[in-house]
């Protein structure tokens, strides 16, 4: 009987132990409130902490993660039936590794598959792939929870909740956030905030309405959807089909976790018990202390009157050597980087981390210490003028470009006569390091070429027409395209760039850039414009094409302008002689002369007969057939027309001038 006694009491023990982590399951619900590895099927990424959370990700960039409940379930009663009502809740968590942002998202899915080896990350969520995006036969109803906005896929904003068919275009999208049942009023909520938040996804079998609703955590659900569409999922889904979530990651470290989970077909989905969930992981620099921030300044002002006169010359002699950092820039927040933080990702900038160098800087490959992400920092000398806020205000801006062939911007430092701007890495270099290489040394075949092409031409575009404001790059050259692991040309470098509203004319006047890219109307007016982005765009064409540099720095004549050599190949009726000849016949004869042309239009020297980078995209991507050009139309030496629009005296001023001549402000071409 005593041994009896004690089997009761032990087993009577584990269930009070095992208690919080028991799940409730059926043939039509389960809850979950906190995850076991064996509770679900996990691929890439994804994991189950010994916290009990479920981290679809691990803070490692540019990779997927899949969790599924580990059977699949019968949505319809009959193989011909509608799909029956169904409600999903869970409680999820975005946690920025790196400062506050997020890249890309994750997503609630169903879908007959389990398999999603073939989904591409970053924007495609974990989700689909380039080719499978739209595709009926997806069978996928998904709800996304987007930190990211991508173009491509008609993102309202980065911080938004969509409902996905088949397709990462939402049929409906809202920005994050719920509606008070008090007020009704509208009130945002932050995706990336590191808090925990609740989302109900509820479908009507009768009326296909869907109603997807989110809240903080531990208030209640909201009376009011956040976002809801008609749409009879009878079309979509598959029986059986399988629930779960997904998530990816794009430059940038974040984790993406799900603390909570339940489901109930043709009823409410269970109730989670929030006080049994987990906590979301924490990470980056620890918070600060509140009592510090409080005793502190006391003790500070009292130290004041004893020794103020002393640590004020200490203070201003140390920064001398430490940052240079004014009030106006802390309304940038996190796009300021510590020069501590650089200095030790870089090495103290050895020259075993040197990537290049041009006529604006050198740039440096580095790891930041925190968050472990690759990034390139470049150093750029410069003076602190009336201008500098000014110019720190775009930087910032053009940090908050997206598009997948733009090298994103990271941020900035400023320490006394120097600027430090931190972009992503990009693995695979420069493209003129594949352009020149040595003869034993890998090139780029065609097919590369023309997609890395067709890639900075939409970054362009993008630049130009597509974001909230006008970005005129001003320095297009193949040294400043730069390559990520898997080939894609991306535009980067944007320390000269500028930036307007639209319908609004720029003002700059400050003629900078590469020789051999400039469009002849710059000498004259000194204003870069979209079309004079276009111009650079043309010679880059042609010189990716070619494989031959715009001008040959030993060149005595305009024979040696890679335009006139291509413009006196045409008259002569020898146009494909022009291609490189590392391609060894293996390319596509229409693909190179339509390039070749359109490389001549973009660079023709009157600035209104060049087309925009709209009809660029147009032309490349064969919606628009390219004007006829006859070469006599294009005969033009283009020394004579630079030295006729008064490039001659630009050159004189570079020659007589120490601080600011063109040597200043015009690097050569590489």
């Amino acid at each position: 009987m005593e041994h009896l006694s004690f089997l009761l009491h032990l087993t009577l023990s584990m269930a009070l132990v095992l208690a919080p982590y028991t799940t409730a399951a059926g043939d039509d619900q389960f809850v979950y409130a906190g995850f076991s590895p064996n509770d679900l099927t996990l691929d890439g990424t994804a994991t189950v902490t010994q916290d009990r959370v479920l981290q679809l990700t691990n803070g490692t960039v540019h990779l997927k993660g899949h969790a599924f409940y580990p059977t699949p379930w019968q949505f319809r009663r009959s193989p011909n039936g509608a799909v029956q009502s169904f409600s999903i809740t869970f409680v999820f968590g975005m946690v920025p590794v790196y400062s506050d942002q997020c890249t890309d998202g994750m997503t609630f899915l169903i879908s007959p598959s389990k398999d999603f080896s073939g989904a591409q990350t970053s924007q495609y969520l974990g989700l689909l792939n380039k080719t499978s995006d739209g595709k009926a036969s997806n069978h996928i109803f998904a709800v996304e929870l987007d930190s990211s906005q991508n173009t491509e896929f008609q993102d309202i904003d980065d911080n938004h909740v969509g409902i996905d068919i088949n397709n990462l275009t939402s049929v409906r999208a809202k920005p994050a956030g719920f509606y008070d049942d008090k007020s009704g009023a509208m009130k945002s909520l932050s995706l990336v905030s590191r808090e925990e938040m609740q989302v109900w996804v509820d479908y009507d079998g009768e009326t296909t309405q869907i109603s997807v609703t989110m809240a903080p955590l531990n208030v209640a659900k909201p009376s009011r959807p956040l976002v809801s569409a008609t749409y009879n999922l009878s079309t979509v889904l598959e029986d059986p089909s399988y629930v779960g979530f997904s998530a990816s990651t794009g430059p940038i470290n974040s984790l993406y976790c799900v603390l909570g989970w339940s489901l109930g077909i043709n009823r409410p989905a269970p109730a989670i018990d929030t006080k049994r969930l987990p906590k979301l992981p924490r990470t980056g620099p620890k918070p600060r202390s509140k009592v510090l921030e409080i005793v502190l300044p006391i003790a500070t002002a009292t130290f004041i009157f004893l020794v103020g006169t002393t640590i004020i010359l200490l203070v201003r002699r140390r920064m001398r050597y430490a940052e240079l950092h004014e009030d106006w820039e802390d309304e940038f927040g996190p796009h300021r980087f510590s020069y501590k933080d650089l200095f030790r990702a870089t090495e103290g900038f050895h020259n075993k981390n040197l990537l290049g160098h041009g006529g604006f800087g050198k740039v440096y490959k580095g790891v930041l210490p925190v968050s472990k992400l690759e990034v390139a920092v470049k150093r750029v000398s410069h003076e602190s003028k009336q201008g500098i806020k000014e110019f720190i205000a775009e930087i910032v801006s053009i940090g908050r470009l997206r598009h997948r062939n733009i090298v994103q911007l990271l941020g900035y430092c400023r320490r006394k006569g120097e600027l430090l701007l931190v972009y992503d890495y990009m693995s695979n270099g420069s493209l003129d390091q594949y352009l020149y290489a040595e003869a034993d040394k890998p090139t780029l075949d065609w097919v590369q070429r023309f997609e890395i092409i067709r890639g900075v031409a939409s970054g362009l575009f993008y630049l130009h027409e597509r974001w909230e404001k006008v970005v005129i790059h001003r320095d297009i050259k193949a040294s400043n395209v730069l390559l990520d692991s898997e080939m894609n040309g991306r535009l980067g470098d944007f320390g000269l760039a500028r930036l307007y509203d639209h319908g609004t004319d720029p003002q700059t006047t400050r003629v900078v850039g590469t020789m051999g890219y400039f469009a002849p109307e710059l000498a004259r007016t000194g204003k870069a414009t979209p079309l004079t982005d276009v111009y650079a765009f043309g010679i880059f064409l042609i010189e990716v094409t070619c494989g031959r540099r715009p001008i040959d720095n030993q060149a005595k004549d305009s024979s040696e302008i890679l335009v006139d050599w291509v413009v006196e190949h045409w008259h002569k009726g020898s146009l494909a002689n022009t291609l490189d000849r590392r391609l060894q016949g293996n390319y596509d004869a229409d693909e190179v002369c339509l390039v070749l042309k359109l490389g001549l239009l973009c660079a023709h020297p009157v600035f209104n007969a060049r087309p925009s980078m709209r009809q660029v995209m147009q032309y490349l991507d064969g919606e628009t057939p390219l004007p006829e050009l006859m070469p006599t139309n294009l005969s033009y030496s283009m020394l004579a027309v630079m030295q006729n629009e008064g490039f001659s005296q630009y050159a004189s001023l570079a020659s007589t001038s120490g601080t600011q001549g063109m040597t200043s402000i015009i690097s050569s071409g590489r």
